[in-house]
């Protein structure tokens, strides 16, 4: 499985940013695929995750301004962040896992390598 991140950048607070990861074609249909983040010097955490095309979930402290989704035509996973915040400073991480919901108990076996996003006050 392959995941390839896209979409970070430098913006200023209430900045949006929309992140992309590529899933190579033979595992995009099949996993549960999600987005998590680290900050310097902290620990990783879950962000957002998606089951199906309907079936998503998304942590308390983004929901309402971070939105997962999906192209399927393009094995493509999204991640639009709107109203951004210093606090969302952190580099972003796709990560893939075996079927589950919800998605957020999956144990994420792949991952991308990253694209970093930083917001300034």
């Amino acid at each position: 499985v392959q995941l390839v991140e896209s979409g970070g950048g430098s913006v200023q607070t209430g900045g949006s940013l929309r992140l992309s990861c590529v899933v190579s074609k033979s595992a995009y249909r099949w996993y549960t695929l999600g987005w998590f983040r680290q900050a310097l010097g902290k620990e990783r955490d879950w962000v957002a995750c998606i089951y199906t095309d309907s079936m998503t979930s998304v942590e308390d402290s983004v929901k309402g301004r971070f939105t997962i989704s999906q192209d399927n035509a393009k094995n493509t996973l999204h991640l639009q962040m709107n109203s951004l915040q210093p606090e969302d400073t952190a580099m972003y991480y796709c990560a893939a896992a075996a079927p589950v919901w919800p998605c957020q108990r999956g144990i994420y076996n792949y991952w991308g390598q990253g694209t970093q996003v930083t917001v300034s006050s």
